[in-house]
């Protein structure tokens, strides 16, 4: 294996989104991810998506790359006993379960902390301790909507709404991987582990608000909102044949957009000659820009506003992505076959490149209990041991 992460050991006992969008990020900087799933898999094996065999949907093969899996009874004396083994020899614990359960199964930081006091243990949970929502239940959109993510969309559309994709799920997800790497690097300077609790909530509350405090920063009742994003020309601008998407933030830009749309005269007008009298008059400048893209297509525009160092790209769809010229060349989305099967399939590659650590070549989601075998064994358990309890376990999930 190779990557920044080479040579750790992470233990993944998580399901659905949140959580195993962060162990993805481990093991694709190279970690040797064990997913630690029940006999009858992680659910989302089957939810995901239509699968072409029975516990591969496509969204948990796009989650759960370079990974491997065994299916172990935690709640049974020797699907327990396997877990603390590989807690012994583990570098991270994670999970999101909530903590009540973790202490019931002996997964706790206490617990394992006595077992293996190197390892980071990293709970990801709905809520903080301490506040008065511990402990409750979390999912993608109950946190859009408590964090202030689908009430913001309210500004715009006039009712709340939730973002077309997890959004929680994704920030906590990449939050929690860059904290488990903290701890590791604190590790390598103290010996010690330590306990790590990656909110949803809190995460995306700070998400919002560093955005959107606005002038509530400094007053009870000032004005909260980013105005460059509250405000209805935020968002691609419809050119002559689709849509296009335009930034023109500094002085610079803004000058060189006048010249793109042969309006130069603009650079003079004092509501748009500086960043501060932009803010303040950005419902004109951001409808000026709207207007103006009408007039070519959007390849057009993209042409002119590049000659004029002006930041501006194609507005995708979903199924015009999957044609992008810098997707397919960077080689972030390929066809690759699919294990066992004579089929293509679309797979996505880790898109950070380390120039001298590497990258850990991309390995597809595993099936349901695919390493149970070799990870027994790594562990010291005996051929019988390994078919006693594998054999228990199949009969537990028949």
């Amino acid at each position: 294996m190779s990557g920044p992460l080479a040579g750790l050991r992470v233990l993944d006992v998580t399901s659905t989104i949140v959580g195993p969008a962060a162990t993805l990020i481990l093991g694709e900087q190279g970690a040797d991810v064990i997913k630690v799933e029940p006999p009858e898999g992680d659910v989302m094996r089957r939810l995901g998506g239509r699968p072409r065999e029975p516990g591969m949907a496509p969204k948990f093969l796009h989650f759960n790359r370079n990974k491997r899996s065994i299916a172990l009874d935690l709640k049974s004396p020797e699907g327990a006993a396997a877990m603390r083994r590989l807690a012994e020899r583990a570098d991270v614990f994670v999970s999101n379960m909530r903590p009540r359960a973790l202490e019931k199964l002996g997964l706790s930081w206490k617990d394992l902390s006595a077992l293996n006091p190197r390892m980071v243990h990293c709970t990801i949970v709905g809520f903080l301790s301490g506040g008065p929502y511990e402990g409750a239940p979390a999912y993608d959109t109950i946190i859009q909507g408590v964090s202030g993510v689908a009430g913001a969309h309210a500004e715009l559309f006039g009712a709340p709404r939730f973002a077309p994709f997890v959004l929680a799920d994704h920030v906590t997800g990449i939050t929690a991987a860059q904290a488990i790497c903290a701890a590791l690097v604190a590790r390598e300077r103290s010996g010690q582990g330590e306990a790590i609790e990656v909110p949803m909530f809190e995460t995306m509350a700070g998400f919002v608000l560093m955005q959107h405090l606005d002038q509530r920063t400094f007053e009870p009742n000032g004005h909260m909102g980013d105005p460059r994003i509250m405000t209805p020309d935020a968002r691609p601008l419809k050119t002559r044949d689709g849509y296009i998407c335009v930034s023109a933030n500094t002085d610079i830009q803004a000058r060189s957009f006048f010249d793109a749309i042969g309006r130069p005269e603009l650079k003079q007008d004092p509501r748009f000659a500086t960043v501060a009298s932009r803010i303040v008059h950005v419902d004109e400048y951001f409808r000026l820009r709207a207007e103006a893209m009408t007039a070519r297509s959007t390849a057009e525009w993209v042409e002119v506003l590049r000659k004029h160092d002006v930041p501006s790209m194609p507005c995708h769809s979903l199924q015009s992505l999957l044609e992008d010229p810098q997707l397919r060349g960077s080689g972030v989305l390929v066809n690759e076959e699919a294990d066992g099967e004579e089929e293509t399939m679309l797979g996505l590659r880790h898109a950070s490149r380390y120039g001298g650590s590497g990258i850990a070549p991309s390995r597809q989601a595993p099936r349901l209990n695919e390493h149970g075998e070799e990870i027994l064994a790594e562990l010291g358990y005996s051929e019988e041991e390994r078919t006693r309890l594998l054999g228990r376990k199949r009969e537990t999930a028949a």
